[in-house]
């Protein structure tokens, strides 16, 4: 999360005594760089796995350990409760979500929650046994009906060294969902959300290909913002990097996206077509590698598939396209936006220092049917993406 993000925001981190503990350190770090102020509370089995003194350090604030000791000015837990803009648990054992989904309040953690009417997110971290065993669903369950955001754990491997689902999700998808819910983003709970990335790869033999320079990064800032916020999301791209929170797709041509596009907005609400599809495609493929020569090889190319064109408008589907060029970037988008029937269109200028293909900047125009609606200047990725779900948001609910 970017610097600054988070100015002044108050989040109370409440740390549970799981192996996982130790990752709480980076959440901490992330906030705090964001601008976030940090107060760190520990159930006492937690103390045993980290330092006290580590969190204190990395929160510039004293850590809440012991409820029942003498604090000076009133009772500790009841001031975090009415200090805290969000609490945040992180890990989150069995023992303690199934106090809190109980009401119970026999620490600083679990008392600060049921004294706190501040939003609350759950990441929870555990043997994948305890995980999904029926008394932690139901807890789980229970605390999704209060309205509490849970941070959905990520398979790998885990402390009893097999792998399974349990894994404390990444400290930046946690600070992710904590930024969504303290600026009023959670808005996308139970949106269906398909982002395409990457440039496609058109073989001209089994060893050479036709692309192009895009990273990707666009793509994936798009999804990873979509599931802070709420979304079920998959991610068709020709980059794939094992990421957490979604359903990921891996392609590699043109054709491969379309066939694994059409599947997965079936029943999509928004599909966000981020990916640079090459817009030619070799004649023939050769069937082995085509050698060296010291004579010109001529290499006839046709039209690829369009993608967008061929998926083509739905009832029920928005569907939000991305023009990259180098001049007349508003007349460009425009003709994209109605030639494809899109409901919005995000143009970018290429050939840019410092922004656009393969960097971790860009800046954008964000175009609907009704006109330009934003010009987001120059910003890092995650936060182009935060401003892009802004409009998409925006949209649909007013109808385009």
């Amino acid at each position: 999360m970017t610097q600054g993000r988070l100015q002044g925001r108050r989040v109370a981190i409440g740390v549970c005594g799981g192996i996982a503990a130790y990752k709480a350190i980076e959440c901490i770090r992330l906030l705090t760089e964001a601008g976030a102020e940090v107060r760190v509370m520990m159930t006492p089995e937690a103390t045993r796995f980290v330092t006290p003194l580590t969190l204190e350090a990395l929160s510039y604030n004293p850590v809440a350990a012991d409820w029942l000791a003498p604090q000076g000015g009133g009772e500790s837990h009841i001031k975090l409760a009415e200090w805290a803009n969000v609490i945040a648990i992180v890990p989150a054992t069995a023992n303690t979500m199934a106090k809190l989904a109980l009401g119970f309040a026999d620490e600083i953690v679990s008392g600060t929650v049921l004294a706190s009417r501040a939003p609350l997110v759950i990441a929870p971290a555990m043997n994948d046994v305890m995980l999904t065993q029926q008394p932690t669903q139901d807890h789980l369950n229970a605390l999704r009906a209060r309205r509490a955001v849970i941070v959905e754990p990520a398979s790998g491997r885990l402390a009893s060294g097999k792998s399974g689902v349990g894994r404390l999700a990444s400290a930046e998808r946690i600070v992710a969902v904590i930024g969504a819910v303290l600026t009023g983003r959670r808005t996308l709970d139970g949106l269906r959300v398909v982002v395409s990335a990457g440039g496609t790869r058109e073989a001209v033999d089994p060893v050479r290909y036709v692309g192009n320079f895009s990273s990707g990064k666009m793509g994936r800032a798009l999804a990873e913002v979509a599931a802070a916020r709420g979304a079920d999301v998959t991610l068709v791209t020709t980059v794939p990097s094992g990421a957490e929170g979604m359903t990921e797709v891996a392609v590699g041509s043109a054709t491969e996206m379309l066939k694994a596009l059409e599947q997965a907005t079936a029943h999509a609400d928004v599909l966000v077509m981020a990916a640079a599809v090459a817009d030619y495609v070799p004649e023939q493929v050769a069937a082995s590698k085509l050698r060296r020569t010291d004579r010109p090889m001529d290499l006839r190319l046709r039209p690829n598939v369009d993608i967008l064109k061929t998926l083509g408008p739905r009832a029920g589907l928005y569907r939000v396209g991305f023009a990259a060029e180098t001049e007349d970037l508003r007349a460009q988008a425009q003709q994209k936006l109605s030639a494809k029937q899109l409901d919005m269109i995000v143009a970018n200028q290429v050939g840019v220092d410092g922004q656009g293909l393969a960097s971790d900047f860009n800046a954008v125009t964000i175009v609907t049917p009704s006109g330009i609606v934003a010009d987001v200047p120059r910003l890092p990725k995650l936060e182009v993406a935060d401003r892009i779900w802004d409009a998409i948001d925006a949209g649909r609910n007013r109808g385009g």
